[in-house]
């Protein structure tokens, strides 16, 4: 049978399913590459779905191909990691169909949207595996929208793609380990780091210690992040609000401070960029519009997707690995991406059963198995050094812009609530726009849940999330008009 584009990879090992299996892996970060690097082990050729440019995911993030700054430069503690993920997927090319630059904006029945080179087409597959990882979480604060103000995750961006910094006077603002890490990548790379503004206090810290000891490599790791800024003179500070990006009085508004406040009272800091974050939150798009089944998790205050140990969703062949799933990390990820794939492969009868083999694999689940439980109390253990700062919402003002795409204020949301008996996000949606933009509540769902919620009386949980929808990114509408009447597919 002819194929109108390239066509989709179709497995059948003789003996063992004679069903084709057409694996695919959305995203080739740490989980993504660990779980393709399993399905070829055990005989398979899996598309792997890659929207960046090169493999590697956020936190192995490749430079282009013709940058010079070497791996030690670029990932620092993290370099040998870096390298050892890349030369995996490196090795792995031949044996897979890797597609980068590939948008997956729709899921439904069996069928992947693509859109690649501003083309869309469709691809089929027996078995989904989404690796989608994270971004950033985003709570507002006033100015944040000011030229210079930038996420977390952005300003990493920055620095390992284009090898710049976001200023050359740059406070970081928010909690969590990635505020140290990036402080200390930019320190490194050369960039003066004017202050480290961290909402959790050292007595957040001390609490949770005998939680991070569950993995003492990691948790000296970040005590040397932080103890090599203090050595390097960058100011840390506790238990931080941020209240007010300063711009000067030309009509060009840019950064030119912050003010934030602590228990001491509030102060001003000199800078010219900004970034900041409240930790991390999963991307669950694609995995709520294949209807996946979701539940409120507390420690990662927010809904994810439900699996069993092994990654599996309450959708038959659709398995979930890495950040996208639950933020574990990128250790945790590789091993939740391989736990994913001997469960996929296990569902397709494509486990070997001689007895030797068979046990191998028995065990290392068991081994797989046992490294997750850890990661997740160790997990615990960071929400509770690093809390989300529950006071937020109270004291968010209503002029605070909270949906940038729509423009939308705290006063807009609350006015809602009391003028129109909103008790419900989505609700809350479709009165106000909230989340309608290009970023489709990426960036401001967490904070809108919050302002829901505190003005309610009630917790997020009951207050719902919102739902995802197709595209679940930008595509240009013509794009979208010509795949509504004939998209090419593919097929074998």
């Amino acid at each position: 049978m002819s194929c109108t584009k390239t066509c989709a990879v179709s497995t059948a090992l003789p003996g063992l399913n004679s069903a084709p299996i057409r694996a695919v892996i959305v995203g080739a970060g740490p989980a993504g590459v660990q779980a393709a690097q399993t399905l070829v082990r055990h005989g398979l050729r899996p598309v792997v779905l890659d929207e960046a440019a090169r493999w590697g995911g956020q936190i192995y993030r490749q430079p282009p191909a013709n940058f010079k700054r070497s791996k030690q430069t670029l990932y620092g503690l993290e370099a040998s990691r870096a390298q050892a993920m890349h030369s995996s997927m490196q090795d792995l090319l031949p044996h897979v169909d890797y597609r980068p630059d590939s948008l997956v904006w729709n899921a439904e029945g069996g069928q992947l949207d693509i859109l690649h080179q501003q083309q869309t087409s469709v691809l089929d597959y027996t078995h989904l595996l989404l690796c989608t990882g994270a971004t950033d979480r985003i709570l507002p604060f006033s100015g944040w929208t000011t030229p210079g103000v930038y996420s977390l995750g952005a300003a990493q961006v920055a620095l390992k793609f284009q090898g710049c910094a976001i200023g050359q006077r740059v406070a970081f603002v928010g909690t969590g380990p990635l505020l140290y890490l990036i402080a200390y990548q930019y320190a490194k790379a050369g960039a003066e780091v004017v202050a480290v503004l961290d909402s959790a206090t050292l007595g957040d810290q001390v609490a949770a210690l005998p939680q991070l000891l569950a993995r003492p490599s990691y948790l000296a790791k970040g005590l040397y992040y932080v103890a090599w800024l203090r050595a390097h003179g960058v100011p840390l500070h506790g238990g931080v609000q941020p209240v007010q990006v300063l711009t000067p009085p030309q009509a060009e508004a840019r950064v030119s401070g912050l003010v934030w406040r602590d228990a001491q009272g509030e102060h001003t800091l000199d800078c010219d960029a900004i970034g900041f974050g409240y930790a991390l939150r999963s991307e669950t798009q694609l995995a709520d519009i294949l209807g996946c089944r979701f539940s409120f998790h507390a420690v990662q205050r927010a809904d994810l997707p439900d699996t069993d140990a092994a990654g599996r969703s309450s959708v038959p062949g659709v398995y979930l690995a890495g950040d996208g799933a639950g933020i574990m990390g990128a250790d945790a990820a590789q091993w939740a991406g391989e736990r994913a794939a001997l469960a996929l492969l296990e569902d397709a009868g494509l486990l070997p059963t001689e007895p030797a083999q068979a046990a191998a694999s028995v065990a290392r689940v068991t081994q797989l198995n046992t490294q997750l439980t850890r990661a997740q109390r160790f997990r615990s253990g960071l929400e509770r050094a690093f809390p989300f700062p529950v006071q937020w919402a109270a004291q968010a003002p209503d002029a605070l812009v909270i949906c940038r795409c729509e423009e939308i204020t705290a006063g807009e949301l609350r006015h809602a609530v009391q003028a129109q008996g909103v008790l419900e996000i989505n609700r809350l949606k479709a009165l106000t726009r909230l989340g309608m933009g290009r970023c489709q509540g990426r960036m401001c769902a967490v904070a809108a849940t919050e302002i829901l919620a505190h003005a309610l009386g009630q917790t997020p949980q009951q207050v719902g999330r919102l739902r995802g929808q197709a595209p679940v990114k930008p595509i240009p509408f013509a794009l979208v008009q010509a795949s509504a009447t004939a998209q090419p597919q593919e097929a074998s």
